[in-house]
């Protein structure tokens, strides 16, 4: 008799209720120096990290934080919160759609690391981190707190536990450094969490409406400006699918089915990464959205 395969699906880590109000003070004394959001695609995470900074926000306006260092020089108290994107292909201009940009959420916050390099472009972790550290000492300096937000673990690793890429190690092999001087000392993170049911109703949701407002033609658009089929399709996902309808390789069907299911692996592997890291002894405060 053949044995039967059995789905097995990992528990879910308890949410937690934090103290906003809290972390903001812990910010603005120094005893963090950075917030990071993090969680699978489909999670709330930009949201909940806009709700984060408008939070910050409302409470400077009030002066609730008068006198506190959050900066790395002297100046004027905390000035609210500003948001950078960890998000490995928000990165490039023109690809908004495909890639969920949703520009109009962050409403009055400013956000970082998005819309920096020209599709086609083979952008890198390392140029990554070189661009955060900029912007996170800028956003320091101007005595605002940063709020690091996305779902592209690597990137995340890579400036929260200051991997080390002067000696062109192979990512595989990448080292941390022993000081991590520069980088940020005093994380918080912060996982959104969503069960594994919902967050692929709403990824199917999200695609089919990603389809209906131009998807497709914002990808064909990058094809006739010239970027290479072949480069838009190791982008993955999106990219890789649609390219691949335009080229007449699957048919609108088997693109839309294919690549749902391509993002709910997607999903479920960036759980894993996240997993992962607590394992490694990163305390990740998981939150309901």
């Amino acid at each position: 008799m053949p044995r039967l395969k059995h789905s097995i699906i990992a528990e879910l880590p308890a949410p937690e209720e934090l103290d906003l109000a809290q972390l903001a003070a812990d910010c603005a004394s120094g005893r963090c120096d950075l917030i990071v959001v993090l969680g699978p695609t489909a999670s709330g995470k930009t949201r909940y990290a806009v709700r984060l900074a408008e939070e910050i926000n409302a409470a400077a306006a009030l002066g609730m934080f008068e006198g506190c260092p959050a900066r790395m020089t002297d100046g004027p108290g905390v000035t609210g919160a500003e948001i950078l994107s960890a998000d490995s292909r928000q990165v490039y201009r023109g690809m908004d759609i495909g890639t969920g940009k949703d520009l109009a959420e962050y409403g009055e916050i400013p956000y970082h690391l998005i819309d920096i390099a020209e599709p086609g472009e083979q952008y890198n972790v390392w140029q990554y981190q070189q661009d955060f550290l900029r912007a996170w000492s800028d956003i320091r300096r101007r005595g605002a707190i940063p709020i690091l937000c996305g779902g592209t673990g690597m990137y995340i690793n890579a400036v929260t536990r200051g991997y080390d890429f002067s000696g062109n190690t192979p990512l595989s092999e990448l080292r941390e450094t022993d000081s991590r001087e520069g980088f940020p000392q005093h994380p918080f993170f912060i996982g959104t969490l969503v069960d594994r049911d919902t967050r692929n109703a709403r990824i199917d949701a999200r695609l089919d409406a990603r389809l209906q407002e131009g998807m497709v033609d914002e990808i064909r658009g990058l094809l006739e400006r010239g970027v290479p089929a072949e480069r838009l399709i190791a982008y993955g996902l999106e990219y890789k699918f649609v390219t691949l309808y335009l080229q007449g390789a699957l048919s609108r069907e088997e693109m839309r089915q294919q690549l749902a299911t391509a993002i709910h692996q997607f999903a479920k592997r960036q759980m894993t990464w996240f997993r992962g890291m607590e394992r490694s002894g990163v305390k990740i405060h998981w939150v309901e959205v």
